[in-house]
């Protein structure tokens, strides 16, 4: 199937790029502006949210916000069916991208830190990490991926964009935590890159939901309450990160399947670019 059979079979609204770029933008604002609105200032404390006031107020009504405007976006655009599920199979090691990540995220979470909280607050931290989630999936992997497959890119192309766009959009944490934010950036689109691995590996979006809900959960585990504590576990996470580059990058070639059934081919050509 060529590029001009398949964008005769896409539904739903027309939204290029540079419309994504938009719209990113305008999420990005809903969620800073709304802290900036009704946060709680936690300058004096070592910890981003050293109560569950300051989590609610400074991340999940901003961040829930963001979710309605996205879901309202992909309803306007009708694109729910693609943005739910997505058929580019890769090959069987792949799996162990979305396996080691859970594992690493399960194993790196601080519980002995989050037994000292209050019930309130871890409750809220393991909501935190559903709404970051399925928002930031929703937008980066679901109408970002989804933009670029329609406009004809590689899978290859459509990886790097889609990840470059996702880390960039982290520069804007730069307005509470400075120059940290830039180097955030950098590692965020990475990780980027493997919840788009993890979306073609489960081909739905709830598989990258709940590797990138629970990976968050995991690194601020260790720094909600009064008191942030240093925790070797985290190590484990930084250690996974590297050597899931360090591997991809050896296997990049080698994530596209040998042969893909006509049946299960994806709209648009599939070699994996080094990102």
């Amino acid at each position: 199937m060529d590029t001009a059979e398949a964008e005769k079979k896409q539904v739903g609204r027309t939204f290029t790029w540079p419309w994504f770029l938009v719209a990113v933008i305008v999420y990005l604002g809903i969620i800073q502006g709304i802290g900036q609105l009704i946060g709680v200032v936690t300058s004096s404390s070592d910890s981003q949210f050293p109560t569950t006031e300051s989590l609610v107020r400074n991340a999940l009504i901003p961040i829930g916000v963001s979710i309605v405007f996205v879901a309202a976006l992909v309803t306007w655009l009708g694109w729910w069916d693609e943005v739910l599920r997505y058929r580019a199979p890769v090959r069987r090691w792949v799996r162990w991208v979305p396996i080691s990540m859970l594992l690493a995220a399960l194993v790196g979470m601080n519980y002995g830190h989050l037994a000292d909280q209050s019930a309130a607050l871890v409750g809220c931290l393991l909501l935190l990490g559903l709404f970051v989630g399925v928002g930031e999936e929703l937008m980066f992997r679901g109408i970002g991926v989804h933009v670029f497959k329609r406009a004809g890119f590689s899978e290859g192309k459509v990886a790097l964009w889609s990840s470059v766009i996702f880390g960039l959009a982290h520069v804007s944490n730069a307005i509470g935590q400075g120059a940290q934010a830039i180097i955030q950036a950098l590692v965020v689109c990475t990780s980027g890159y493997f919840f788009y691995l993890c979306l073609r590996v489960g081909g739905v979006i709830l598989l990258p939901m709940l590797v990138h809900g629970l990976w968050d959960t995991s690194l601020f585990s260790s720094v909600v309450g009064a008191e942030p504590v240093a925790y070797p576990g985290l190590v484990l996470v930084i250690v996974l990160q590297v050597a899931l580059i360090v591997v991809l990058l050896v296997r990049r070639r080698r994530i596209e399947p040998a042969s893909v059934p006509n049946a299960d081919q994806p709209a648009f050509p599939t070699t994996l670019q080094s990102p």
